[in-house]
């Protein structure tokens, strides 16, 4: 089985411009789009966010312009989704609030003896096939949104916040908002 490559290879980069299919033939550097993997974007107890019956908001923003993957927020999402299920039953709200949208291509080289003659194409289909999805976030973006009730949750849903972080390729920023 393929590895799937590094988001280092792409994290920090400007996201490549080239990644779109189009009608013609000529001029569609995407022959397929890859699956999506994230499952769900609004998890918990809708209902109750839409009524705006939830009193604590945490958000978890972006410290720097980057790509993540969507390998990487279905990871947090599950994370986060899992510990507050767990804490406080049914009863919170997680939203994703970016999409994956940009499509990560990959021209494979190979080494070695006789296997790239049979594989490799040189530069003449150099834009590489189709291999995962990133989300392009800016600066202070928020990535996650999560409501909830209840102050004396508050410390454990820190150190939830806390633990998913590294997850991310960039630094996060984790901001607290109390409602009236």
């Amino acid at each position: 089985m393929v590895a799937v490559r590094k988001a280092a290879a792409y994290s920090k980069r400007i996201p490549i411009t080239n990644t779109r299919r189009s009608k013609k033939q000529q001029k569609s550097y995407i022959k397929t789009i890859p699956p999506q993997k994230i499952v769900k974007f609004n998890m918990g107890n809708i209902q109750k966010y839409e009524a705006g019956d939830y009193k604590i908001r945490v958000t978890l923003s972006a410290g720097e312009n980057i790509q993540i993957r969507d390998i990487a927020l279905e990871a947090i999402r599950q994370g986060l989704n899992k510990d507050m299920t767990k804490m406080v039953g049914k009863d919170f709200f997680l939203r994703v609030n970016v999409y994956p949208h940009n499509i990560l291509r990959n021209n494979r080289i190979f080494s070695g003896g006789s296997k790239g003659e049979r594989v490799q194409t040189g530069m003449k289909n150099s834009f590489g096939s189709s291999e995962g999805r990133a989300a392009v976030i800016k600066n202070g973006k928020s990535i996650f949104t999560l409501y909830f009730n209840g102050e004396e949750n508050i410390k454990n849903v820190r150190h939830t916040f806390k633990k998913v972080t590294p997850k991310l390729a960039c630094k996060a920023i984790v901001k607290f908002e109390k409602s009236e």
